[in-house]
């Protein structure tokens, strides 16, 4: 096993900034303004973290030789939440709906949940085909035709204009169809590679060694990028989401400085909680948002009131439901597994799903 401290912040990063996104939407139908907005561009890097998480580790612990039944495993773990969560999403919103007096079907929301991708598990089916992809890199050398640093570029742009063409011509088929498609994503996959194949390298004193990845993993670089994108969004010129042109830059500066400076800073308990919990936040928490919404329907609360017991019971219930979960015969394979987090500071493991 590897000592890979610097997953356990991403996956606290990535695990808050998906929570605070969701949490942001709600608050912006209360709220909306300049600020609300800068608040938003570092929680689009939610979604990006967990899917380069994912292939990281998978090249870290297998390389080139996956093993047997490991794309039959990933659908058990990745898939069946899926349907489970889509289906609870797709009857509630139907009922929401319906207590409304619209006029939907029942078989219309699942079509559109289970079938569109249209609701936020749509990262697992993103997550699902980059499996495959590793899988099929691994197993036939695909390295040597697809060297990770070149094809780094090369998504990278592939992405950057996936994304602005679709806007620029309002390209929108049903549910997240569009948000599901691997080539706003390659970029991610080839990142990970090339964080494997020179992560002996990644540390401050040895980043001599590789002059153009010590540029990029730089502070100051991330920062004045940061900067330019919060002077764009205090000029109202950007949409925040994880399906941005600008994300795609922002999101390699940030994980090549994680990579290179947390390296070996240990993770504290709270964010190996966070960890433990990760998957069934990410997938539970607009649940008991919901909740929240419900009561609010009854009991208006001040908008500070509101805020708090979004956090609160957005959190505590997510960690509470996955946890009741994973103590039940098949819970973890229907609600998602938690993680195996080692609390003993000798042996920072990371334990794949």
């Amino acid at each position: 096993m590897k000592r890979i401290e610097e997953v356990y912040w991403l996956r606290f990063y990535g695990c808050l900034a998906v929570f605070a996104f969701h949490f942001l939407d709600r608050l912006n139908l209360h709220v909306d303004n300049v600020y609300v907005d800068l608040a938003r561009i570092p929680t689009v890097l939610g979604t990006p973290i967990f899917i380069f998480i994912s292939i990281f580790l998978f090249s870290m612990r297998y390389g080139n030789q996956p093993p047997p039944g490991f794309l039959l495993k990933r659908l058990q773990y990745v898939m069946v939440p899926y349907f489970v969560y889509g289906l609870i999403y797709s009857v509630s919103q139907y009922l929401s709906l319906r207590r409304e007096g619209a006029s939907v079907g029942l078989v219309e929301q699942l079509v559109e949940y289970l079938f569109y991708a249209g609701w936020h598990g749509y990262f697992l089916i993103i997550a699902m085909q980059f499996y495959a992809f590793y899988w099929l890199y691994a197993r036939f050398g695909l390295d040597r035709r697809l060297p990770p640093g070149p094809w780094l570029v090369a998504g990278s742009l592939i992405g950057i204009a996936y994304w602005g063409l679709t806007r620029l011509y309002g390209i929108k088929p049903p549910g997240y169809l569009l948000w599901i498609a691997p080539l706003g994503w390659v970029y991610l996959f080839f990142l990970a590679m090339l964080v494997v194949r020179h992560y002996p390298r990644l540390v401050p004193g040895r980043l001599g060694e590789l002059p153009w990845l010590r540029w990029l993993s730089h502070p100051a670089l991330l920062a004045g990028y940061v900067a330019l994108v919060a002077l764009l969004t205090w000029q109202g010129w950007l949409e925040f989401s994880s399906k941005e042109t600008w994300v795609i830059p922002l999101f390699i500066l940030f994980t090549l400085l994680v990579v290179t400076r947390l390296r070996n800073v240990h993770a504290p308990p709270l964010v190996k909680t966070v960890n433990r919990y990760s998957f069934g936040i990410y997938l539970a928490h607009p649940m008991f948002f919901a909740i929240v919404d419900f009561m609010h329907e009854f009991i208006p609360f001040s908008l500070l009131v509101y805020s708090v017991m979004l956090i609160v019971v957005g959190m505590a219930g997510s960690i509470a439901f996955s946890r009741l979960a994973n103590q039940l015969p098949g819970g973890g394979m229907l609600f998602g597994k938690t993680l195996h987090v080692p609390e003993e500071r000798q042996t920072p493991q990371v334990q794949l799903r």
